[in-house]
């Protein structure tokens, strides 16, 4: 209409913000491939010069400790590069199992002493054999830790387990008994070649020192697993953390 002022242009909505939003941060990595396992188990490595007499003569220095653990555990380890045994990291005799499967099948419950038998066993069997593999020559202890960490939650039976696959897990992880055994075939030759670096000097080979803790690590799952009965979580096919 004439007479009347132009009519200013309607307002344009205010662009997007260029960037992410305020408070957002890339991620640090690729998103996990699966959830981390209930059972862990490490080795501090030594990284300095370990000792070369009791390194050589370990065979003999660990015969009084063996002794202890065969005591406590049923007289069922063994030592010596001709037997898996001596390269196992972790067994079942001594370690309760008829009783927690009984006590999971009929009560549903799981009693705590046993529970905390079974894994002070698992940690002091650990120790010995960390020390007869020159991987710590710190003289095992049976009540002290260490640099071996062995770790597993106590198990709320109701919620997390099933009263009746105990009953069926020592079959269910044949699979694993068949790998475990080359495994520790693997594990006599990475010892003895363990053997003569720390003899000659004084320093444990890394790549061998995983190895082995690695086998461990697949070996305590296992013994959770199947013997322990702590969880149903199946044991993963690796030997990484």
């Amino acid at each position: 209409m004439e007479g009347l002022p132009p009519q200013p242009p309607p307002a344009q909505p205010p662009p997007p913000p260029e960037g992410p939003a305020p408070g957002w941060q890339p991620p640090s990595g690729p998103p996990p491939s699966g959830g981390e396992h209930p059972v862990s188990f490490d080795v501090e490595y030594p990284d300095r010069d370990l000792d070369r007499v009791s390194s050589g003569l370990r065979i003999f220095w660990v015969i009084p400790i063996a002794i202890v653990l065969g005591t406590v555990g049923g007289g069922t380890y063994r030592f010596g590069t001709g037997s898996n045994s001596a390269v196992t990291f972790a067994g079942a005799g001594g370690l309760l199992f008829a009783g927690p499967l009984l006590m999971i099948l009929f009560r549903q419950k799981y009693p705590r002493w046993w529970f905390d038998w079974n894994l002070e066993l698992q940690r002091f069997t650990n120790r010995v054999y960390v020390y007869f593999l020159l991987m710590d020559d710190r003289y095992p202890s049976t009540d002290e830790r260490q640099g071996v960490r062995l770790e597993y939650p106590y198990p709320d039976v109701p919620r997390d387990l099933n009263r009746w696959l105990p009953l069926v897990k020592w079959l269910l992880a044949i699979p694993h008994y068949v790998v475990l055994f080359f495994l520790y075939i693997g594990a006599v030759f990475m010892a003895i070649a363990a053997w003569f670096a720390v003899v000659f000097t004084g320093r444990y080979p890394r790549g061998v020192f995983d190895y082995l803790v690695g086998v461990g690590r697949w070996s305590n799952r296992v013994v959770a697993y199947a013997f322990t009965l702590v969880t149903d979580e199946y044991p993963p096919f690796r030997l990484a953390p």
